[in-house]
């Protein structure tokens, strides 16, 4: 669906946005300018504007392609039945991930896009805002990262894995895995951004992510980018990620195959009542 500069257009939007909106806001908002969506999750001035912005440019990069963006749908939840259309396309778009992050002072947190067409992710960006690393792929296309090509990336990664583990349900999962489970881990912590995490993996630093929550804002872009450098993305139940499926289907992905048949693997073993799927 894009042309040749399509991708280039996006990443220069996604910094020219990052820079107007975001980083003059960074560690200088007042009180009033943060606010509670609901207890515990916060949405500040700045996650708005910047949204606002990029889907007015993303409206130019492709005229009539519908914006399901995060503040959005917080107005209008019908809007995520745009990205299960058959036949059609939409962005996907989280203008500040990491927002906990960002209203606090504390540099992880990114800006991610997802171009969506019958229901399949297509293309995606992470932009990591503080130390302007940029990842891109396209279905097909490897992912391009601080200026290098991973496609079908083929070495294993041994146990133990390090990754990250949602913070909503990090504290229980570590304490109810058994010994003989544990000692085949390495780290395990989380960002509080899911974006930060994906460019963790890509990077080499970790192996898997795991998340009750699945919001498509959150993870339709990295879970392409987890297929297209050689792993994959699936849900609790081992069926593949798709960016419509229900938000608490749960998620599990990884850089590579092996690391993500290691981690589905030790995972389904242990038989945790958090990776069973709520109603």
């Amino acid at each position: 669906m894009l042309d040749s500069g399509g991708s280039e257009r996006v990443a220069d939007l996604m910094r020219e946005t990052a820079a107007a909106e975001l980083l003059p806001r960074f560690r200088n908002l007042s009180k009033d300018e943060v606010r509670q969506k609901r207890p515990g999750d916060i949405v500040t001035v700045a996650d708005v504007a910047a949204e606002q912005r990029l889907a007015a440019g993303l409206a130019k990069i492709l005229p009539g392609v519908p914006v399901v963006g995060e503040e959005a749908v917080e107005k209008d939840v019908g809007l995520l039945d745009l990205i299960g259309r058959p036949g059609e396309a939409c962005w996907i778009v989280d203008p500040l991930d990491g927002t906990a992050n960002f209203a606090a002072g504390r540099d992880r947190f990114a800006m991610i896009i997802c171009l969506v067409r019958d229901a399949t992710a297509v293309a995606g960006w992470i932009l990591d805002v503080p130390n302007d690393r940029l990842a891109a792929t396209e279905r097909g296309a490897g992912v391009h990262f601080d200026g290098s090509l991973i496609q079908g990336r083929p070495s294993p990664s041994p146990a133990p894995l390090n990754g990250f583990v949602g913070y909503k349900i990090a504290k229980a999962f570590d304490e109810q895995l058994r010994p003989e489970q544990r000692t085949r881990l390495g780290t395990i912590t989380t960002l509080r951004c899911a974006g930060a995490e994906y460019l963790e993996i890509l990077a080499g630093r970790a192996s898997f992510s795991l998340y009750r929550t699945t919001k498509p804002w959150d993870h339709a872009a990295g879970t392409l980018m987890m297929r297209e450098a050689g792993g994959g993305a699936v849900q609790f139940g081992a069926a593949p990620y798709m960016p419509a499926q229900p938000l608490n289907a749960g998620l599990i992905t990884a850089s590579t195959e092996e690391a993500l048949t290691e981690a589905r693997v030790l995972f389904e073993a242990s038989r945790m009542p958090l990776l069973t799927p709520r109603p």
